[in-house]
């Protein structure tokens, strides 16, 4: 027996779009909670995932009320993939945490050290020994969202050194920047300062 017109638009249109909707908020939500863990926000994490898991039942239930309709199970796969990738995303553009990078140079380092502490980063410096002789290694622990303004200076003035950048998971009594206001969440110099660890 054939469904009337506007059953089949829900089964095929309509329901397909809810599910894929859905998956999109929970996994982004999902994939925001991993990553403020691995960060260390403690408190947030938790709320995410209360309603990661609350959107994740309503889109399972949805899939297992018509298990027979495949537009769901392509709609659900769907939403999974683009959940995760809006999720990265959107944690790209709130950069969350604090980073170490590491700077390895056999020049003369002095400038880019006058560079980052002129803008308030701390920096450390030691002696090592690398595989062509004596370098210079730097050593400055940041807050992500100061990670391209960083960069910038190393390649401004050491365009040929080796660096790297790390995450941290908690930090305490560093040297930072002073905050600078903004009113959009994604320009904020330090978005739920408040759940962060060793603040």
């Amino acid at each position: 027996m054939a469904l009337p017109a506007s059953a089949e638009v829900f089964a095929w249109v309509v329901l397909p779009l809810m599910i894929f909707s859905f998956r999109i908020c929970d996994v982004s939500l999902g994939t925001l909670r991993v990553i403020f863990i691995a960060r260390g926000f403690k408190y947030i994490a938790p709320v995410i995932g209360f309603f990661e898991v609350i959107i994740w039942l309503i889109a399972i239930g949805q899939v297992m009320s018509n298990i027979s309709n495949v537009a769901s199970y392509i709609a659900y796969g769907g939403g999974f993939a683009t959940g995760t990738f809006i999720g990265m995303k959107v944690e790209e553009r709130l950069r969350l945490g604090t980073v170490v990078v590491r700077v390895i140079s056999p020049e003369d380092v002095t400038p880019l050290v006058a560079y980052l502490r002129q803008r308030s980063f701390g920096v450390t410096i030691a002696d090592g020994e690398g595989s062509k002789g004596k370098v210079k290694i730097i050593l400055s622990v940041i807050k992500r969202q100061d990670l391209e303004e960083v960069i910038t200076g190393i390649r401004l003035f050491l365009p040929k050194a080796f660096y790297s950048v790390e995450d941290i998971k908690t930090v305490a009594e560093g040297v930072f920047p002073e905050k600078r206001s903004a009113l959009l969440l994604f320009g904020y110099r330090d978005p739920f300062g408040y759940f962060r660890k060793g603040k």
